[in-house]
């Protein structure tokens, strides 16, 4: 199971920088905290990082989040990205499993789902959005939720098309 930190380290570059320009245009609170946390891990004042060109405050950005200290950093990071562009997708799953949510969010959820009824929902999204997005999407939502699916995780391990990066 691939913790956020490293989500952020194995997905593809161009994957990245999106989630990362999607902060910064459109959830700035979120890209402050972000920033906030790489500047406080590198003992560098916020002010240093934001005067650097965007291009290389961003590759900065990107590889400070790659470090197990700032796990919380990646996955609040991986966690409103997910929730603000791509709730369609998080919808579809849940609704495919049949789990009550509120717009893609989860007060509970089962201890364990039908492995068929699994597949199908995972087979649903690579049909519909990009394998990339799903592989992080699956993987960030086996890790950050307390109840990890055995399924799942054999799904995200064995499946060549649920490999962030690949």
């Amino acid at each position: 199971m691939l913790k956020s930190h490293e989500l952020i380290g194995f997905m593809s570059p161009g994957l990245a920088a999106d989630i990362l320009n999607f902060a910064f245009e459109e959830d700035k609170a979120t890209y402050k905290a972000t920033l906030a946390a790489v500047a406080e891990a590198r003992r560098l004042r916020p002010v240093y990082l934001l005067r650097q060109p965007r291009a290389q405050r961003d590759v900065t950005i990107l590889n400070t989040l790659t470090r197990p200290s700032l796990d919380s950093a990646a996955a609040a990071l991986l966690r409103a990205w997910l929730l603000k562009k791509h709730k369609a997708m998080l919808v579809d799953f849940l609704n495919s499993l049949g789990i009550p949510h509120e717009d893609g969010v989860v007060e509970t959820l089962p201890d364990k789902v039908e492995d068929d009824k699994l597949q199908a929902a995972v087979e649903m999204l690579l049909g519909k959005y990009p394998s990339e997005v799903v592989a992080v999407y699956l993987h960030a939502f086996n890790e950050m939720n307390e109840v990890n699916w055995e399924n799942l995780t054999r799904m995200l391990n064995a499946d060549p098309r649920l490999q962030v990066g690949g």
